[in-house]
């Protein structure tokens, strides 16, 4: 049995989820309702839970805000948000679990189940961690990601990345270490998830660190050589984007 608090400001989202988790997550014990950050903290002290569901968006600290304020964080964290917006983003990056209001009872099985499984291969509770770093970090290149592995994920530095290839559902990473790992996602995923992060798709098998490419060889698209030497060709219909983003600067 999981237990767990809710932790948000509106009074209809707190009873709402509340009732999903009593009817469709029955291996869920819900210990206490929150009203606000502060709130949060305290019941979170007092209960231990192993989940919190905790709303993104309150006018008296936001959730990333009452993470920060406790000294560790043992437990696992369901995001509840209202807008589609710059917190998905880093949510993304860090794999953490979250949910768009209103909450879809199928996303919120799915989370209850992901973590479940998290915690019975007793993997480490990093996303967290991993979502608080980024967001005071200086710059994009500068924040991690976790890569999701068939027994559990990998934490990389966003600037660690030299390019990925497209190979079928899959995701192939090559890192500046010369390292290759193959990830279960596709390449649509990376390209939406890093475009803000200095990469860009330069043909349908192909998304590279611009921050990598030490070449480009003109052609009917050309090529780019990277930093580990690898020789990616770009399609003719990118390479316009290609150039305006080092006119600009990338």
């Amino acid at each position: 049995m999981l237990k767990a608090i809710i932790v948000d400001d509106e009074k209809i989202s707190r009873e709402i989820l509340n009732d999903y988790l009593n009817k469709y997550c029955t291996d869920v014990s819900v210990l206490a309702l929150a009203e606000s950050a502060a709130q949060g903290i305290e019941f979170i002290k007092k209960y231990k839970p192993d989940v919190v569901f905790l709303d993104v968006e309150m006018p008296k600290g936001n959730g990333f805000d009452l993470l920060e304020q406790l000294d560790e964080i043992n437990f696992e964290t369901v995001f509840v948000t209202a807008f589609d917006n710059y917190a998905i983003q880093a949510l993304n990056y860090s794999a953490a679990y979250y949910i768009l209001k209103p909450v879809s009872i199928d996303e919120l099985i799915a989370a209850v189940e992901k973590i479940k499984t998290q915690r019975q291969k007793n993997l480490p509770a990093l996303q967290t961690r991993i979502l608080l770093e980024n967001i005071h970090a200086s710059g994009a290149q500068q924040q991690k990601i976790v890569l999701p592995l068939q027994d559990g994920f990998e934490v990389v530095s966003i600037a660690d990345i030299v390019h990925c290839e497209a190979h079928d559902n899959f995701t192939d990473f090559y890192f500046v270490s010369k390292q290759k790992m193959m990830i279960c996602r596709t390449l649509k995923f990376y390209e939406e998830l890093l475009k803000d992060s200095g990469f860009l798709r330069v043909h349908k098998s192909h998304l590279v660190n611009l921050n990598h490419v030490v070449k480009y060889t003109r052609g009917k698209g050309g090529q780019l050589t990277m930093s580990n030497n690898a020789v990616i060709d770009v399609s003719p219909n990118k390479k316009d984007d290609l150039m305006e983003k080092f006119e600009r600067g990338k």
